[in-house]
C-alpha cells in the first residue's frame, strides 16, 4: 500500500509554555500530528519568537514568568506584523475568563488538565485544528 504524501507545508506552530512537562508532552502531540513547533519558556522569549518567526498558530499559557499571558496575547494583537496569527489560550484556571479572553483576540481557549494530555493531547489537537479549519475559512472568504 503506497502513502500519499502531502503537498501541504507543515503548520508552524509556537507553543509558549512554561511547565517543562507540559511543553513537552504538546510538543511530541504537535509533532505527531504533523506540525512544526517552536517553543518558548516564557512571555519575553514568546513574544521575541512570534516576531522572529512569524508562527501560522500560537499556543499561550496564560501563567507566565516574565511578561504574563495575557500581556503577550495584547502585545501579538497590537502588533501589526503578527496580530493575524491566531492564538489559542491555555489555562489551568477554567473557563471564568474565557470570555475576556475571546475578546481581548484570543481565537480559542482551553483549559488545560491532566486530562488534556491523555490520547497524545488529542482534544489539543482537535482545537489546533479547528482553529486552523476556521481561519483557513474565514481567508478563502476575503
Amino acid at each position: 500500500m503506497k502513502m500519499r504524501v502531502s503537498k501541504e507545508r507543515k503548520v508552524k506552530v509556537l507553543l509558549i509554555e512554561d511547565s517543562k512537562f507540559q511543553r513537552i508532552a504538546n510538543e511530541r502531540a504537535l509533532i505527531k500530528a504533523g506540525h512544526s513547533v517552536i517553543h518558548a519558556g516564557d512571555g519575553e522569549e514568546g513574544l521575541r519568537a512570534a516576531c522572529e518567526s512569524v508562527p501560522d498558530l500560537v499556543l499561550l499559557d496564560m501563567m507566565l514568568p516574565k511578561v504574563s499571558g495575557l500581556d503577550v496575547l495584547r502585545a501579538l494583537k497590537g502588533d501589526p506584523r503578527v496580530k493575524h496569527i491566531p492564538v489559542i489560550v491555555l489555562s489551568g484556571l477554567g473557563q471564568a475568563n474565557e470570555a475576556k479572553l475571546l475578546k481581548e483576540g484570543a481565537a480559542a481557549f482551553f483549559v488545560k488538565s491532566e486530562k488534556s494530555l491523555e490520547n497524545n493531547s488529542s482534544i489539543l489537537i482537535q482545537a489546533v485544528e479547528r482553529v486552523l479549519t476556521e481561519v483557513k475559512a474565514a481567508r478563502a472568504h476575503v
